[in-house]
């Protein structure tokens, strides 16, 4: 299909960005890698009537550390994530989960920003950022604010993002002992069930633990009954037990011809467990 006629503008500056997003009001919205967005207008699921492009802005993009923290930018792709030697030294998990997103062109082209405010039910950097306890950025009009990554995702394709606000960056502290395990639609490489865990590891047994999950449920969340069954717990050896029914506690499930609900449900046991003893291995 062809989209409807829209306007284009190329924003020089995130300053920029946010003046156009206020010229054009609700007909306006942003452009990066536009591996969500593009298929959307083609389907007239998404009519724009201006299209603002922060995808060549380079204030918004790369993997810095700041401090004690890393630092991602907004137009990151996520190959650059896969790539990025600060993160498989220091964060592993979020380099690995980029790089078994899709295929090469939507890796060389998608960036995380993107990723994250689209939050489509099956993406997996969502559960990757929960478990990381990850601070997202929001910029707009009235100023700066910060939304604990758990607290971001509402629903499926729902967000804390208002009119107006750009999406800049994400931060985190470093967590090595750190997984994520997903069942791919065997097409699209989405998350039919994943799950996202970091571990605080002490002479083999787990102290502190946080578990999200993605692809099962309308948006990624955490599973705070198998953090607490992991608490205390020796790994990798107790992996399975911790783990048991973990997509039990989900509200909602999706089910669709890839899966069913209750398929789903027992995949995330799965997924957990394979993530919680892939973290566990790391020390």
């Amino acid at each position: 299909m062809i989209p409807t006629a829209f306007r284009y503008r190329r924003a020089g500056s995130v300053a920029e960005a946010l003046a156009l997003l206020r010229e054009g009001g609700p007909g306006a919205k942003l452009l990066a890698g536009g591996h969500s967005l593009i298929p959307m207008m083609k389907q007239r699921l998404a009519e724009p009537e201006l299209l603002i492009d922060i995808g060549g802005l380079l204030e918004l993009c790369g993997v810095h550390a700041v401090g004690d923290a890393i630092e991602v930018g907004a137009t990151t792709t996520h190959a650059d994530l896969a790539a990025s030697a600060l993160l498989r030294e220091r964060a592993p998990i979020l380099a690995e989960a980029a790089a078994e997103i899709g295929d090469a062109q939507v890796r060389n082209r998608g960036t995380i920003g993107g990723s994250l405010a689209h939050a489509d039910p099956g993406a997996d950097l969502p559960a990757v950022l929960i478990a990381l306890d990850a601070a997202i950025s929001i910029t707009g009009a009235d100023g700066s604010r910060t939304v604990p990554a758990a607290d971001f995702f509402r629903d499926i394709l729902t967000v804390d993002l208002e009119d107006g606000e750009i999406l800049t960056d994400v931060s985190f502290r470093p967590v090595r002992s750190a997984a994520y395990a997903k069942l791919p639609q065997r097409a699209s490489r989405f998350a039919l069930a994943g799950v996202a865990v970091a571990l605080e590891m002490e002479d083999g047994v787990c102290r502190a633990a946080r578990v999200a999950v993605t692809g099962a449920a309308s948006h990624a969340q955490r599973l705070p009954a198998v953090e607490s069954a992991l608490v205390g717990a020796r790994l990798p050896e107790g992996a399975a037990a911790a783990c048991e029914g973990a997509g039990d506690a989900l509200d909602f499930v999706n089910a669709d011809l890839h899966g069913s609900e209750e398929y789903r449900r027992a995949m995330v046991a799965v997924m957990a467990r394979r993530a919680v003893e892939s973290a566990a291995a790391r020390g």
